[in-house]
């Protein structure tokens, strides 16, 4: 790429950002050493990693990629034999840290999201926390080794420490002893080299026999080790010589590990050096809110809403810029300040950046071309003052890259043919166009030449535009009107600034009819220019409002149909249960049918009983009533007077024996146990029978004389359903009372309280019971009901 074009167009800056964003040295070097690239594929690959790289600081922040240096000559020292001292060991922990960290990141997230670029990257990284743990546990600062690092120097330690105390005793002994402090200058204690000494007064000198190890700058005090201590002091100093070789016993054994790995260690440093560099071109797009171009090599330039990178972002105006489909050369026109080269920086730039694998501030769908090179002649010639070397220096520029050019070129020119005279300066500038033209290099250039707007006219593959200036205001707009040609609007400008309407007159005289009624053209398309753009703007404003409309109804049906879906699946879903609940209980209420078809069955044949027991009781009564008269009639027969129940009498209707159930009422009524029927007799209708020795013992009799012997007074129905104990309760019932047993006690239990309110219900209601109670304490409490009967 053409160093010269890298400078003119700021390249540098951008790089200078970029190197701020690494966290690193080693990151820096990559980012300073930037280049772009001419291969596709490559530049593709590139801006991938950046975009990872951007989705990764957006999607979790903050990247763990502190800690990076470079190790590579630590390893070297460690593979030759050497051991590297404890801050160069800590430098070679940090970096290990960094990596493990990365990997952790990476794959914390991998599931989340896909950066395959990166996450490959990471993949590459060795972990060795183990080492990490070794120089830890061993090293606590750049100067100082840990009683940790192994048993031995700790013993050293321990009994370094009591070497000391035992010196320092020895020394507080001498100074504090009343003979000894006149020949000291002080009392204290302090060290020359690595022995304990004590300050003694020159005329003292043989009076503290010891060795002088120092004395001050007066003469006047001397150091000297007491005789005492020497051995201590010598004893002092072989633990230290055996505590540094300890140590460097340790440095060695922990660099022997770290030379093992150093091969990986290393490939890890340039792993994430790499890294580092990857992620700073994130943080520089996030920082100018860039996009991922669209990359292609067809020479095809597309640059929506695009921003010079080296201008506040709030003060920019974006300008939208196009190339190399129906056109290839650009010819710009406009009036000074109006922001031409603005624009050419900005087209040079962000191509020189998208080659480079970085972000450029533009809109999402803009489209940059890959190209072999990127010429580039701007200067500050917004001046009228021109010089010859001024046009010579640019012409030289120009010859260069007419020299160097190809069809895969971008040509960037501000103001060409500027800088000499106007008719022969247009002509060179036509003819440096059409050259390059016919080579088919993509070019931009800007100039004031009205010749220029002709050519574009004149030359399909080349197309007019033009920076927009607003007369009422006298002020650009910074805005690129593409496929128009731009008017010099000098003479606009002189009558707003207050020029004499016949002086711009006569000046229009000096101009070719031609070019006044081309610049009137321009001023007429001019004019329907701005009308037609505002209503495009108008138009587009409708576009905008109808599609979202269209969206927002696209919304609302897609709202209703997943709220459609959900109701049916939801009516689904209930019916099935509903189904589900309704078999259920279908089957529950068949099973319940059966049970109650058994009960109904049983309780059916009960009621059929009744009704012929009833049925015969009604007849026995109807044939009572009929031979009442004939009964009474038999004057030979007394009728049978306080008869008692259980009493065995003769029903002379029925011809058959009973028992007397109850005894006579107010009436003459009585109720007599016929086999299983119970009849209501008039007592007129009975017969005593006097020899109950001699009366054969058979129907009721023969009964109530077995339930006298075998009934017991107390019935458990316990376990039973309510239907079944009531049955059991009213035989139970009767049996006692035809045996005459009183009271009676019924077992029921307490439970869910059904059995016991059930069994109450029906004894309200039977005639035999006296009264009935709740057992108390000793009988079986609320569990059961002691009854009295009649």
């Amino acid at each position: 790429m053409n160093e010269r074009s890298l400078r003119v167009l700021e390249f540098k800056k951008i790089v200078e950002r970029l190197t701020e964003k690494c966290r690193s040295s080693l990151g820096k070097e990559l980012a300073k050493e930037i280049k772009p690239s001419t291969q596709i594929n490559e530049v593709k690959g590139y801006q991938q990693e950046t975009s990872e790289a951007q989705a990764l600081l957006i999607k979790r922040g903050n990247v763990p990629i502190d800690g990076i240096h470079d190790v590579a000559h630590m390893i070297r020292r460690a593979e030759i034999g050497s051991y590297l001292d404890p801050g160069q060991l800590l430098i070679v922990k940090d970096t290990l840290r960094v990596a493990r960290r990365m990997k952790a990141f990476i794959k914390k997230d991998k599931e989340e999201a896909k950066f395959p670029i990166i996450e490959d990257t990471v993949n590459g990284l060795a972990t060795f926390k183990d080492i990490e743990d070794i120089i830890d546990n061993a090293i606590i600062s750049d100067s100082e080794i840990s009683d940790n690092a192994s048993t031995e120097l700790k013993h050293i330690r321990r009994t370094i420490l009591s070497k000391n105390d035992s010196i320092r005793n020895k020394l507080n002994s001498i100074i504090s002893s009343s003979t000894n402090q006149k020949y000291l200058q002080d009392p204290i204690i302090t060290m020359r080299g690595d022995r304990y000494v004590v300050p003694v007064k020159q005329e003292h000198r043989g009076n503290i026999p010891g060795l002088i190890h120092d004395q001050s700058s007066s003469g006047a005090t001397l150091f000297i080790e007491p005789m005492s201590v020497l051995e201590l002091n010598n004893e002092l100093k072989e633990l230290k010589l055996k505590e540094r070789r300890e140590i460097e016993r340790i440095l060695m054994e922990i660099s022997a590990l770290v030379a093992e790995r150093g091969q990986e260690i290393v490939g890890n440093q340039k792993l994430l050096q790499y890294l580092d560099f990857v992620f700073a071109k994130g943080k520089l797009s996030l920082e100018l809110k860039g996009i991922e171009p669209i990359i292609n090599d067809k020479g095809k330039i597309n640059i929506k809403e695009g921003r010079h990178p080296l201008l506040s972002s709030h003060e920019v105006v974006p300008i939208n810029i196009w190339s190399g489909d129906k056109f290839k050369t650009l010819i710009i026109t406009g009036p000074n300040t109006g922001g031409k080269t603005v624009t050419l920086k900005t087209v040079g730039l962000l191509t020189i950046m998208a080659q480079s694998g970085l972000h450029i501030p533009a809109d999402f769908g803009t489209e940059i071309s890959i190209f072999h090179q990127i010429f580039a002649d701007i200067g500050d010639e917004q001046s009228i003052e021109q010089s010859l070397s001024t046009f010579s220096s640019h012409m030289t520029n120009i010859v260069s890259i007419l020299d160097e050019v190809t069809p895969k070129s971008l040509v960037l020119f501000d103001e060409l043919g500027a800088g000499t005279d106007p008719v022969e300066g247009a002509a060179l500038a036509m003819a440096i166009l059409n050259h390059l033209r016919v080579i088919n290099a993509s070019v931009i250039a800007t100039t004031h030449y009205s010749e220029l707007k002709h050519y574009a006219l004149s030359n399909e593959a080349v197309e007019n535009a033009s920076v927009e200036f607003d007369v009422k205001t006298l002020r650009p707009t910074y805005k690129l009107l593409i496929g128009i040609p731009g008017k010099s609007n000098a003479f606009e400008i002189s009558r707003k600034l207050g020029l004499r309407d016949e002086i711009i007159e006569s000046a229009k005289e000096f101009i070719s009819t031609e070019n006044i009624h081309f610049e009137d053209l321009l001023q007429s398309i001019e004019g329907n220019r701005r009308a037609t753009e505002a209503d495009r703007h108008e138009a587009k404003r409708l576009k905008l409002d109808a599609e979202k409309l269209f969206e927002k109804y696209e919304d609302k049906n897609k709202q209703l149909e997943e709220q459609r879906e959900k109701v049916i699946k939801e009516a689904k879903k209930e019916a099935h249960r509903l189904l589900k609940d309704a078999k259920a209980e279908a089957e529950e209420i068949i099973k319940s049918l059966r049970e109650l078809k058994l009960e109904m069955e049983e309780k059916e044949m009960n009621r059929q009983i009744e009704a012929s027991k009833m049925k015969l009781s009604k007849k026995m009564n109807m044939m009572g009533e009929s031979l009442e008269d004939v009964f009474k009639a038999k004057a030979n027969r007394k009728t049978p007077k306080n008869l008692k129940a259980g009493e065995t009498v003769n029903v002379l209707s029925l011809n058959q024996q009973g028992h007397v159930v109850t005894p006579e009422d107010e009436n003459g009524e009585v109720v007599i146990q016929v086999g299983i029927m119970k009849v209501t007799m008039h007592v007129s209708n009975l017969e005593r029978i006097k020899d109950k020795k001699n009366t054969k013992q058979t129907g009721i009799g023969k009964i109530v004389k077995s339930k006298a012997a075998t009934i017991k007074n107390e019935l458990d129905v316990r376990g039973m359903n309510l239907e079944e104990a009531m049955l059991e309760v009213d035989k139970f019932i009767d049996d006692c009372y035809i045996a005459g047993l009183s009271p009676i006690t019924i077992i029921h239990g307490v439970g869910t309280g059904i059995l016991s309110s059930g069994i109450k219900q029906m004894l309200k209601k039977n005639r035999h019971i006296k009264s009935y109670r709740v057992g108390q304490y000793g009988e079986g409490g609320a569990g059961v009901t002691v009854i009295e009967l009649k």
